[in-house]
C-alpha cells in the first residue's frame, strides 16, 4: 500500500522567470489581484515576506469550494528560482497527512518554464491523488502571467 506520492506539471508563461519567482517569494498577496476568483486573500501570518520560516495564510476557491491553507515557507533557492511551501493547517490536511508544494521557474528562450511539484502523503489508500490541486496551480499560472504582463 503506497500512500506517499509526487505529482509534477510544467507550463510555459511569457513573464520573465525572475518576475514570476519574485511575486511568489516577496508579493504572494498580489496574487489575489491577479486572480480574485481563485485567491480571495493571502496574508503574512508570521515572519517576513520572502524569508524561510515565514507563515502565509491563503483563502482560496477550488472547484466552487472556499478553502483555507496555512503554509510555512520551508525553503527558498534564489539562484534556482525555487520556493517550497509546506501546508501546516487547512482544509487540504483533511485529505492528506502531509502536503508540500514546490514552485520553480526556469528561463526557456523567450518564455519561462513554470514547474509545480506536489509531494503528498494520503491519509489512507482510498484517498485520491491531488490532481485537481495541480490543475488549479496550472490555471493560476495564466492569471499570474497576465497580471505580470500588465505590470
Amino acid at each position: 500500500m503506497v500512500l506517499a506520492g509526487k505529482l509534477q506539471a510544467e507550463t510555459l508563461v511569457r513573464a520573465p522567470a525572475e518576475k514570476f519567482h519574485e511575486i511568489y517569494m516577496h508579493r504572494p498577496h498580489h496574487i489575489s489581484k491577479a486572480s480574485p476568483e481563485k485567491i480571495q486573500k493571502c496574508h503574512l501570518h508570521e515572519g517576513d515576506w520572502g524569508s524561510p520560516g515565514s507563515i502565509i495564510e491563503w483563502n482560496y476557491v477550488i472547484h466552487g469550494s472556499n478553502r483555507t491553507s496555512k503554509q510555512v515557507v520551508e525553503a527558498i533557492d534564489v539562484e534556482n528560482k525555487s520556493i517550497t511551501f509546506k501546508v501546516i493547517e487547512g482544509d487540504i490536511l483533511n485529505e492528506y497527512k502531509s502536503f508540500k508544494i514546490v514552485l520553480q521557474t526556469l528561463p526557456k528562450g523567450d518564455f519561462t518554464l513554470v514547474r509545480w511539484i506536489i509531494e503528498y502523503e494520503k491519509l489512507n489508500e482510498d484517498s485520491r491523488a491531488p490532481i485537481k490541486e495541480l490543475e488549479y496551480l496550472i490555471h493560476l499560472n495564466e492569471h499570474v502571467d497576465d497580471h505580470l504582463g500588465q505590470a
